[in-house]
């Protein structure tokens, strides 16, 4: 469930939260927003890291390229969009983990880098 969206210029920030053991593993998430871009027909390269922020183990992919992902309540198909990039953090929370996801233009997203890894870093326990 979308718990927050923010906009930024022409990109989206969306945090989702499900719940306790709801919204997939992190491995199979990471996984399914890989697949959704490609560089000349092809799967993307993907960055993925892991660190921790205040005692939560944070994974975290940065991907560039086009945007081929299905969107919308009944997830229906969208045309390619060419020149996106995703930064995308997964939290994983005591209650359940954090789902962030900052998709837009590639310009966009980076001019905007260091405000996505601010609210990244400004998750702890409580």
């Amino acid at each position: 469930m979308r718990a927050a969206t923010y906009t930024v210029q022409d990109a989206e920030c969306v945090v989702y939260f499900f719940g306790a053991g709801q919204g997939g593993s992190v491995d199979a998430n990471i996984t399914r927003w890989k697949g959704q871009f490609t560089v000349n027909g092809q799967p993307a390269p993907a960055k993925v890291t892991t660190r921790t922020v205040h005692e939560l183990r944070v994974t975290e992919m940065d991907v560039s390229g086009t945007y081929v992902a299905t969107g919308g309540a009944a997830m229906t198909a969208q045309a390619p969009k060419s020149d996106i990039r995703m930064l995308a953090a997964i939290v994983e929370g005591p209650g359940g983990n954090l789902f962030v996801k900052f998709t837009g233009p590639e310009k966009t997203v980076s001019a905007n880098k260091a405000k996505f890894e601010q609210l990244v870093n400004s998750f702890s326990k409580q």
